[in-house]
This record gives structure tokens, C-alpha cells and sequence, in this order.
């Protein structure tokens, strides 16, 4: 708790108003205070407190898992594919036998008719302290389950406008970041596999898989050299390990989050060696 503001206004005003200056003194030093604890509290780059850090990474998992459940239900039943899809998800996060065990458990809390999903939300948002790194990766998390099976349902698409929102993010940013999901999922496929692909597009790109490198980065391809390389530094700042582990992402996702980092670097050696540039 700050004590500074009701220090300093009290002593404020009882040298100018006596007994009744303290009082007022000390109540707007209050204010002050918790003005000020307020922001501290909620500062996204604020180290974290001891154990919080643990808190943070479990609210992250508890919520990732619960809403992919919801999602998952979002056309009407869960199927097969999206259950299988779940699996494939935990595999990637090299998840252990008991944490297998909770996402399944959270995934079906998830799928329940009367999930709260505004409320759910609202207190990830609350006890991330609205650090902007981890809820981008959260979004992201649930949209390349969503974009798995190669299309996004409108009743998805609606479902994941309405989370973005719920954690902050404008309409036009989660557009922004589908669009590069749906790039990167192309890009890809372009190069015949994933995050490694070996050679890839960088060393063979045809025009189509230059256009896709492009919307990977979230640029033109009129976009200027300067303009390209921000949006590359962009990019590999939101997804490094080291920041992501700093926000508090559980190690878990990280390793998924990682995986586009490479994406991301082929992308834009692709529009290196097309654009001649270094």
C-alpha cells in the first residue's frame, strides 16, 4: 500500500487548515494513493510479485483449455476432428499425463451450456494485468485450433471476435491477426511442411507464396523496405520465448507460440532474397 500521498496532504493541510485541513488532506492523499496503487497493480511491465508469476501461468492454461472446449462447441456438438484437434494440442505442449488429465477436465467445463464465457474472460484479463504480449499469444492459441481444419465457421468467427473484445483487442486488430494466421497457414503448406520445412519458400517462392510471405508479416507488397523490417521486429518481439516467459506464458505454450517465430523469419527471408535486400 502507497503512503506517500496521505503523508504528504496530511502534513499539507494541517499547516494550512489545522485539525479539519488534515482531514481533508489525508482524504485526497487517499485518493491519490490508491490512484497510484491502482497503476502499479496493473502495469504490464512491472516485475511480478513472488507466486504470482505461478498464478498468471495457471489462469493462462486454466483458460485456453475451458474456452477451447467452449469453442469447440460453438457449431452445435464437438466433433471427432475437434477432439482429436485438442489432443494434437496438448501433444505439441508436451503436456504431462496429469496436465493431460486437467485440460480434458477444463475442456469439458468448457463445452457446458451455461459456461460463462464474459466472466471467464474478464477475470483472465484481470489477473494477466492487461499484459498485451500474453493476451495477443492467448488469441492466438485459440484461433490456430479454430483455423486447424483449414476454414474458420461463422459461428467461430463470431465466438472469437467476441473474446478478442473481452480481452481488450479491437475489432480491426483481430481481423489483422486472422488474416496473418490464415497467411502463415498458407505459407506453410506452400513450402510443405512446417516451421521446418528445411529450404522452404526462401530459396523457391513463386509469386504466390511471396504474396503470402507478405501477408504473414501483415504488409503490402508495395510496403517499403523500412515498413517491412519493423513489421519482422514486430513480429519476433511478440513471439520470443524470452518476453513470452517474462509476461508470464506458461512453458507450455510457449513452445507452440515458437513455432511461429520460425514462421515468421521464413516469411521474411522469403521477401529478403525476392526483394534483394539484407
Amino acid at each position: 500500500m502507497t503512503w506517500g500521498g496521505k503523508l504528504f496532504f496530511g502534513a499539507l493541510g494541517y499547516l494550512i487548515g489545522g485539525p479539519v485541513g488534515l482531514v481533508i488532506g489525508l482524504i485526497l492523499g487517499h485518493l491519490l494513493d490508491r490512484g497510484v496503487d491502482r497503476v502499479k497493480a496493473f502495469n504490464p511491465f512491472r516485475p511480478y510479485a513472488p507466486g504470482e508469476k505461478e498464478q498468471v501461468q495457471d489462469a493462462f492454461f486454466t483458460t485456453v483449455f475451458s474456452i477451447m472446449g467452449h469453442l469447440a462447441k460453438a457449431d452445435g456438438r464437438v466433433s471427432e476432428q475437434e477432439i482429436a484437434l485438442a489432443k494434437a494440442v496438448m501433444d505439441r505442449m508436451q503436456l504431462s499425463e496429469e496436465q493431460r488429465q486437467r485440460a480434458r477436465e477444463l475442456f469439458q467445463q468448457g463445452k457446458a451450456d451455461d459456461f460463462p464465457l464474459d466472466e471467464v474472460l474478464a477475470r483472465f484479463r484481470h489477473q494477466t494485468r492487461f499484459r498485451k504480449h500474453m493476451i495477443l499469444v492467448f488469441l492466438e492459441t485459440l484461433l490456430q485450433v479454430a483455423l486447424a481444419d483449414g476454414h474458420l465457421d461463422s459461428r467461430e468467427e463470431q465466438l472469437l471476435l467476441r473474446v478478442a473484445r473481452g480481452l481488450g483487442l479491437p475489432e480491426a486488430q483481430f481481423r489483422q491477426i486472422l488474416a496473418m494466421l490464415l497467411a502463415q497457414a498458407q505459407f506453410a503448406g506452400s513450402a510443405g511442411g512446417g516451421a521446418g520445412a528445411g529450404a522452404g519458400p526462401a530459396q523457391s517462392a513463386g509469386p504466390g507464396a511471396l504474396e503470402q510471405a507478405y501477408a504473414v508479416l501483415g504488409v503490402s507488397s508495395a510496403a517499403g523496405q523500412a515498413e517491412i523490417k519493423r513489421a519482422y521486429r514486430k513480429l519476433m518481439s511478440q513471439h520470443h520465448p524470452d518476453r513470452l516467459a517474462a509476461q508470464g506464458v506458461p512453458e507450455e505454450m510457449i513452445r507452440v507460440a515458437t513455432e511461429k517465430s520460425a514462421e515468421i523469419t521464413r516469411a521474411y527471408d522469403t521477401i529478403k532474397k525476392a526483394r534483394g535486400f539484407k
